[in-house]
């Protein structure tokens, strides 16, 4: 077992991959960490997922000046975690879109989440004095968003808590292509931490209904081709219900964090241990799934010290 708290110890520079998944659709990705999608309109631009910081984002800039040179003129966050959305000031995009969870989690828990993560995975935050400050939205929608790039059409959907409660995916009609943020991920490990594990199986299902020819997950390889797409809906599906099914009988019984740990690794090492960040991901994801199980329905404020606290309860 990993004696290194969160991801503090990864420092190894992770290798880009920049995939197109449908014609002017193009996946970054960079093994294991949070990737961003690219959707090239008739005019401009939109980005999905601004990165933990400024520099990283101009990562994403720099790929996207490979194949256009249209302005970008719209970031949207498939939710909110501070890894995903402290970069959006290097993209200069008019218009930032969240779904209206999403923001209220922005409210609720911004600076709390960005010191917490920026403890948890230092790597992430490189250039991280470049940040202004939290991201917010210029627009946000409850259920349902559609954005024209020119002739282009883009569907923002809200399909159900999973990841955080403010999850939304992104369609391309014209391509039968689907963004879906970190409710889906391909050979990396889901993080739970602000999960809902009841809702997330249905709302793989509702994103299956798609019947999509290609995903942009959260994390790990661009999907495409419907048998990779399955794979990675189902994987992930194996993944959060392996995570909640020991914790909630070790909750059931009344037994301890440590045991609900002890029994979901026993559960999950097998399987998942080789997944991108599954260490990473493991203490708050046992946290969260115990919480639930234990019927607290909104996901805890994760803070600096309660992470410490949280690892210091899990050790032996």
């Amino acid at each position: 077992m990993s004696k290194v708290f969160a991801s503090q110890g990864d420092m190894s520079e992770k290798k880009i991959s920049f995939t197109e998944v449908g014609d002017g659709l193009f996946a970054f990705t960079a093994e294991g960490d949070p990737n961003s999608g690219v959707i090239i309109g008739d005019d401009s631009v939109m980005i999905i997922e601004a990165q933990a910081t400024p520099r990283l984002a101009n990562k994403v800039i720099e790929k996207v000046r490979e194949v256009t040179d249209k302005p970008i003129s719209h970031l949207v966050l498939t939710h909110y975690h501070a890894v995903r959305v402290l970069g959006a000031s290097a993209f200069e995009a008019p218009q930032i879109i969240m779904s209206d969870a999403a923001r209220a989690m922005v409210v609720e828990r911004g600076q709390e989440d960005w010191d917490s993560e920026f403890q948890r995975f230092p790597r992430l935050f490189e250039g991280h004095e470049s940040i202004p400050g939290l991201t917010y939205p210029t627009d946000t929608f409850s259920d349902r968003m559609t954005v024209y790039l020119g002739k282009r059409r883009v569907d923002l959907m809200h399909l159900g808590r999973a990841h955080t409660a403010g999850d939304i995916v992104i369609q391309v009609p014209d391509q039968n292509v689907m963004f879906t943020g970190d409710i889906v991920e391909y050979r990396s490990a889901c993080y739970c931490g602000d999960g809902y594990f009841s809702s997330w199986g249905k709302t793989l299902d509702n994103i299956a209904a798609f019947d999509v020819d290609a995903i942009a997950p959260g994390r790990g390889d661009a999907l495409v081709g419907k048998e990779m797409v399955a794979t990675a809906i189902e994987s992930t599906r194996d993944f959060v219900a392996s995570t909640y099914r020991p914790a909630a009988r070790v909750a059931a019984r009344n037994g301890s964090l440590k045991d609900a740990w002890d029994a979901v690794r026993d559960e999950c090492d097998d399987k998942f241990s080789d997944y991108a960040i599954y260490e990473h991901c493991l203490p708050f994801n046992v946290a969260r799934a115990y919480d639930e199980a234990r019927g607290i329905e909104t996901p805890r404020i994760w803070t600096a010290q309660r992470d410490r606290e949280m690892w210091d309860q899990l050790q032996p």
